[in-house]
C-alpha cells in the first residue's frame, strides 16, 4: 500500500513538472513597438510591458526598434528593465528600411537576442553632443613625440573624451554581458560608425536575420538565452504573436513630453491665468490655463529641463505682462530677450529630436509681441478718452433742478437725487450743468439755453 502511495505521488509530480515546463494554451509572444525618438513615454512603455510579463503565460518579448535615437536618460531606463526582465527581451530592427542609430543601439546591445530585418541598419552611436557646435568631433590619433598614438583632443575637449568614454564603457559592458562583438560596438561609438543587417550579421554585431516576425519565432526555436544568470531555451515555435499597444496615459505623455508641446502648453497656461487675474470671474480662461500650465510643467518634469531657461523664460513674460499695464520700452524689450534666452535654454540636451522649434520659439515671441501691442494700443487710446466714472465724470454733466430755496436745493443728475449750490437763485424743472463737487455737494450753474419756463413741472 505504501509502495502504491509512493509511485502515485512520483507520479503525480512528474505530470505536475511536465505540465509546468509544457507550454500551456494561451502561451503566447508579446510584441511592442519603439518608433520614433526615444522618450520618457517609451521607457515608460517598455517598463509597463516587462512588468506585465508573465513568465508562466509570455515565452518572449519581441522589442520592434525602428528609431532613430533620443534621450540617454530614457535609453538607460530601457536597457536596465531589458536586463531585469523575466522574460527574454528579442531586439528585432524592422520592418525594411528602419534603423536603430544612436540609442537604438544601446537597446539592441542589451537584448537577449539581436535581429534585424533585410534592408535595415543600426550604428551612429556617438553621444550627440559631441557633433554639437559647442564640443567638436572626434579626430583620429595623432602621433606623439615618442612614436605612440594620443588623442587629438584640445584642452577644451576634457567633457567630451569624458562622454565619450562613459558611452564607449557602456555598450562594452553591454556587448560583454550578450557576448557580441565589442570592438565594433565601440567603433560605432568613437566613430559613428553604422552598418547594414548583412555586415552586422557577418561581424557578430546581431544573432540573426529575418524577414518577418513569424520567421524569427522560427529560427528562434531551441536557441538558449541567459535570462538573469539563468540559461534556458527558446520555445517559440508556433506561438501566436500578440501585439502590446501603449495605454491612452503613456500615449498622452508620449504627445505632451514633445518639447515643443510643452512649451506651448505653458504659454497657454500663464497667458490663461493672467488673463483671469486681470478679468476676474471670467473662469474659462483660468481653467483652460491651470490645466494647461498642470501639463506643461507634468512634461517638463519629464524631460531634461534646465531650470535658469525656465525662470529666464517666466521672468520674461512677467515683464511683458509688466509693460502691458505699466508701459516702458525697457521692460517689453527685456521681457522679450528674457523670454528668448529662456526659451533657447529650456531642454538640456544636445538630442535633435528633443530640441524646440525655432518656429514655435518665433510664433510665441510673435503672438507675445502682437498681444502686447494690442494691450498697449487699448491703454494709448483710452488715454485720450474722458472719464466715465467717478466724480470726475459727472463734470460738465446736465443735470435737473428738483427744489430750491436760495442759493440751495436737490438737482436730479445720473437718475439720483444730489444736494447741489449756486451762486443764483433757480427754477422748478431748470436745467442746469455740473461744474464742481465739493464731498456730496455739487455746484451747478444755469444753462439759459435749456431754461425751462417758471413754475414748468419736470
Amino acid at each position: 500500500m505504501m509502495a502504491a502511495v509512493i509511485v502515485l505521488m512520483a507520479s503525480t509530480a512528474v505530470g505536475a513538472s511536465a505540465t509546468e515546463l509544457k507550454p500551456g494554451a494561451d502561451r503566447h509572444v508579446t510584441s511592442i513597438t519603439v518608433t520614433g525618438a526615444i522618450g520618457p513615454a517609451t521607457a515608460q512603455y517598455v517598463k509597463d510591458t516587462l512588468l506585465a510579463a508573465n513568465p508562466q503565460h509570455v515565452e518572449a518579448v519581441i522589442l520592434r526598434l525602428n528609431t532613430p535615437g533620443g534621450l540617454a536618460t530614457s535609453m538607460r531606463e530601457i536597457i536596465a528593465d531589458v536586463l531585469a526582465s523575466p522574460v527574454p527581451v528579442i531586439g528585432f530592427v524592422a520592418p525594411a528600411g528602419a534603423h536603430a542609430a544612436s540609442a537604438g543601439t544601446y537597446i539592441l546591445y542589451a537584448t537577449h537576442v539581436a535581429a534585424m530585418a533585410p534592408g535595415t541598419n543600426l550604428g551612429a552611436a556617438t553621444p550627440v553632443q559631441i557633433g554639437s557646435p559647442l564640443a567638436p568631433a572626434p579626430q583620429e590619433p595623432e602621433k606623439n613625440k615618442e612614436g605612440g598614438d594620443r588623442p587629438a583632443l584640445g584642452s577644451g575637449d576634457a567633457m567630451t573624451a569624458k562622454v565619450t568614454n562613459d558611452a564607449v564603457a557602456f555598450i562594452r559592458s553591454l556587448a560583454e554581458l550578450r557576448h557580441r562583438n565589442a570592438d565594433w560596438a565601440e567603433q560605432a561609438v568613437r566613430e559613428a560608425a553604422s552598418l547594414s543587417s548583412l555586415a552586422a550579421l557577418d561581424k557578430g554585431v546581431i544573432d540573426l536575420v529575418a524577414t518577418t516576425p513569424e520567421e524569427l519565432l522560427a529560427r528562434l526555436d531551441g536557441r538558449e538565452v541567459e535570462v538573469k544568470g539563468e540559461r534556458r531555451p527558446l520555445a517559440t515555435k508556433d506561438l501566436t504573436i500578440r501585439s502590446e499597444e501603449p495605454r491612452w496615459l503613456i500615449r498622452l505623455l508620449g504627445v505632451i513630453t514633445n518639447p515643443n508641446v510643452a512649451f506651448i502648453l505653458m504659454i497657454v497656461g500663464v497667458y490663461g491665468l493672467i488673463f483671469e487675474f486681470s478679468n476676474p470671474g471670467a473662469v474659462a480662461p483660468g481653467v483652460i490655463g491651470a490645466i494647461c500650465l498642470v501639463l506643461g510643467l507634468y512634461a517638463l518634469n519629464m524631460l531634461p529641463v534646465d531650470y535658469t531657461g525656465l525662470a529666464l523664460m517666466l521672468l520674461g513674460l512677467a515683464f511683458l505682462v509688466a509693460e502691458a499695464f505699466n508701459p516702458t520700452v525697457v521692460l517689453g524689450t527685456g521681457g522679450l530677450v528674457a523670454f528668448l534666452l529662456g526659451a533657447l535654454m529650456l531642454i538640456d540636451t544636445d538630442a535633435p529630436e528633443f530640441q524646440l522649434s525655432w518656429t514655435v520659439i518665433g510664433g510665441a515671441m510673435l503672438a507675445s509681441i502682437g498681444l502686447l501691442s494690442l494691450t498697449l494700443g487699448y491703454v494709448w487710446r483710452m488715454r485720450g478718452q474722458p472719464v466715465r466714472t467717478g466724480a470726475p465724470a459727472m463734470l460738465g454733466q446736465p443735470a435737473e433742478v428738483l427744489d430750491w430755496s436760495g442759493q440751495e436745493g436737490h438737482v436730479l443728475a445720473f437718475g439720483e437725487r444730489w444736494q447741489a449750490q449756486a451762486p443764483q437763485a433757480l427754477a422748478l424743472g431748470e436745467h442746469v450743468r455740473i461744474t464742481g463737487i465739493d464731498g456730496l455737494m455739487l455746484e451747478v450753474r444755469r444753462m439759459p439755453e435749456l431754461a425751462a419756463s417758471p413754475g414748468e413741472q419736470p
